[in-house]
């Protein structure tokens, strides 16, 4: 039987990437009751990574009395600040082919079908449109025989209703199919990456407090009552340490906090994590104030490898555009970023090409690792200052900031505009259901 060793753990991380050639990583076995004969089997445990999950446990169990197995894949990732929603429109048969990271917890749904898969009812699976059809279709057919025998009337009913999910594969009509994830762990793929996939819409949320307790980030009998928030003029003069996880070991990692004056702009929360036993360091930049009024849009025209150097805030909500490369990076990605120019760009450079997991492993195909492969190069001439494009922040929440060389005259190459939000951007942001008079007549 082999066990994880202490020096694994002291070494960094207890997860290893799969690898034919690693002969000392064996997996955890564990002797455990088998629920089928009520003898003892054996449980295997490998803690692994993948491309999509990072993180994972792959529990295999098998019984030698009755020969009964089970596998499961059980994500041992860290839980995101904020839950994350895709909305796609299913329009051909080749939507049925993007690939889905589901998380256990998440919640998928057809609004045409009045259809719901609610959450913790499956466990996590990485598949593809098509193969949670299929999954929902299974689930439904599984108790059909009993139905028919006991309750014929709602087996007919089923069974009309599996119809119509499997006709949904045809794709005769546009469909829709919303994937809720409060843990933020889920993922649909972008076949058209680094442009923007007009047919999916990825929304950030904030988990309500039922849902930090169905993750176990609560106490059951937690009170609902917010906590009450530190006084600022002790956030402004110190740096407040608390303790989190690292996200690419899962090690115990501290992360810093401290509210800073950005000049010719506002007041901003940098949050900075480091681990010691993997030495990842990692920052996210968070809005100190209230949503503006009206949101922002800033136009930048690189014309010098000179403009690489200036400060850049790109909030949560902001997005990011270079018209002439026909990129765009919607406001849900990188999370909030306090960097130079160079530095956006090259995050931006990790994300599609060298942390995108749809073109990792076998998931990636030829063409589309090229094509991305190609736009990287392109991002480097950028940085390089061997091409001049302009780069474009559209922040609706106006908390984002690009760096005025010639503060506080105006500078030539950079034009900020004001404008008023429209009514989608506003419910994105959450603001049209927000009440902020009125409670004095009420009460």
């Amino acid at each position: 039987m082999s066990v994880i060793s202490e020096e694994n753990v002291r070494g960094g991380s207890v997860f290893k990437d799969i690898s034919a050639d690693d002969e000392d990583w064996q997996p955890t076995e564990i002797e455990s009751l088998c629920m089928n004969c009520y003898q003892n089997g054996t449980t295997r445990l490998l803690l692994t990574k993948i491309p999509f999950f990072k993180e994972i446990i792959v529990s295999s169990f098998s019984c030698a009395n009755c020969s009964w197995s089970n596998t499961e894949i059980q994500s041992a990732g860290r839980i995101q600040e904020q839950g994350v929603c895709y909305t796609l429109k299913v329009r051909t048969k080749q939507d049925l082919n993007r690939e889905v990271v589901k998380a256990d917890c998440a919640t998928t749904r057809i609004p045409e079908l009045d259809f719901e898969i609610p959450p913790f009812t499956q466990k996590g699976s990485l598949s593809t449109i098509e193969g949670l059809l299929d999954r929902a279709v299974a689930g439904l057919e599984q108790d059909q025989a009993v139905r028919r025998a006991t309750d014929p009337e709602v087996a007919e009913k089923i069974d009309e209703f599996i119809q119509k999910l499997r006709k949904l594969k045809e794709v005769e009509n546009e469909f829709t199919l919303v994937i809720e994830d409060p843990s933020g762990n889920s993922f649909v793929e972008n076949p058209v990456a680094p442009q923007k996939d007009e047919a999916l819409t990825v929304s950030l949320f904030k988990r309500t407090i039922q849902q930090d307790k169905q993750l176990g980030l609560r106490a059951d009998d937690d009170s609902d009552e917010e906590p009450a928030g530190n006084d600022l003029d002790t956030m402004r003069n110190e740096v407040l340490v608390f303790d989190t996880n690292c996200p690419e070991c899962n090690a115990p990692a501290s992360t810093n906090m401290k509210l800073v004056q950005i000049p010719h702009f506002k007041e901003v929360i940098i949050m900075a994590t480091n681990c010691d036993s993997c030495g990842h360091r990692t920052n996210e930049v968070k809005s100190g104030g209230a949503t503006e009024e009206l949101g922002t849009k800033i136009t930048l025209n690189i014309t010098d490898s000179s403009d690489m150097t200036r400060d850049v805030l790109k909030s949560e909500t902001c997005s990011v555009m270079i018209p002439e490369l026909e990129f765009e990076l919607g406001m849900a990605a990188l999370g909030g970023k306090f960097t130079t120019l160079e530095g956006l760009l090259k995050d931006i450079k990790d994300l599609i090409v060298a942390k995108n997991p749809f073109v990792c492993g076998d998931s990636g195909t030829t063409d589309r690792v090229q094509k991305l492969n190609e736009f990287g190069a392109v991002l480097d001439k950028v940085i390089a200052g061997e091409m001049n494009v302009h780069i474009i922040l559209d922040d609706p929440a106006g908390n984002s900031y690009l760096q005025n060389v010639y503060a506080p005259e105006p500078d030539p190459e950079l034009i900020t505009e004001k404008y008023t939000r429209s009514f989608e951007q506003n419910e994105e942001l959450g603001l049209n259901d927000m009440k902020t008079e009125g409670y004095q007549e009420e009460n």
